[in-house]
């Protein structure tokens, strides 16, 4: 089971890469608030994606964050990893996202 420390190191991973590939994958133009729920764990983090880059990662929800990830602990990780296919995980149940349809569209370019 992971712990809450190991989700917040995979956010922090997750920026990291992100901002490692902005150039290849160029500009995202998104600006939104976003929340990391880990259900198993009770607790969730809040970042600001802009520009294809996840910002400002911090603990505790954001009830009002344009964009929602809702998933367990070691399947936030193994997405983070790329263990774990966000489509089949999105079909399966595993892992949620609510966001406004145009900005999936958008995300897509991230996943």
């Amino acid at each position: 089971m992971a712990t809450v420390d190991e989700c917040r190191q995979a956010l922090h991973d997750l920026a990291a890469r992100l901002e490692r590939n902005a150039e290849a994958r160029g500009k995202l133009d998104l600006d939104r608030t976003l929340a990391c729920r880990v259900t198993d764990l009770g607790t969730a983090f809040h970042a600001r994606l802009t520009n294809g880059l996840l910002l400002d990662i911090a603990d505790g929800d954001d009830p009002k964050a344009k964009i929602a990830l809702i998933a367990a602990g070691d399947d936030l990780i193994a997405l983070i990893a790329g263990k774990l296919d966000v489509t089949r995980a999105i079909a399966s149940r595993q892992v949620a996202i609510k966001a406004n349809p145009f900005d999936l569209l958008k995300l897509r370019k991230l996943l």
